[in-house]
């Protein structure tokens, strides 16, 4: 099973931050790549959720994202969030890394994505709402931040049915 390959909480990996790629790293790191787009799939087979994944939550540590979108893959290098907009909200936060724990957490309603995609091309997006969300979680991921040292305080975790 995949799944046992994606690192949990409390495991020291995911503490720590990542390091950017550079585009000579892509052709060897393609089997990893992989993995994490086959991750989002049984992950979503499996637990009823998942859009993203982080490298770090396999232990690699490259700032790369991989994302399935209604069924499309896009694969995000060295992602930078920025103009986070004031308007937050808060939400349940579930992660990968801790399956059956929600935590709720505050986002920013917007921002603005810029990566390089597989063809190493400047990508900028401008996300909100869910999306927005999804991104400044995986982003954490990449800075070693867990949504839960987000949590909006220690009421703020709860078990899945």
């Amino acid at each position: 099973m995949l799944f046992n390959k994606i690192l949990k909480l409390g495991n020291p990996q995911l503490y720590k931050r990542s390091s950017p790629i550079v585009p000579e790293e892509i052709l060897f790191l393609k089997n990893e790549i992989n993995l994490l787009h086959d991750l989002i799939l049984e992950c979503q087979k499996l637990n009823g959720f998942g859009r993203g994944i982080a490298a770090p939550q396999i232990g690699l540590m490259k700032r790369i994202v991989c994302l399935n979108l209604k069924g499309k893959k896009y694969t995000l290098f060295n992602p930078v969030l920025n103009k986070l907009s004031k308007e937050e909200f808060e939400l349940w936060d579930d992660c990968m890394c801790f399956p059956d724990l929600l935590v709720k957490v505050k986002r920013h309603q917007s921002c603005r994505l810029i990566f390089q995609d597989e063809n190493w091309k400047t990508q900028t997006w401008e996300i909100k709402n869910d999306l927005s969300e999804l991104l400044q979680h995986e982003c954490d991921h990449l800075d070693g931040i867990l949504a839960t040292q987000r949590a909006i305080d220690t009421q703020s975790f709860k078990l899945k049915n």
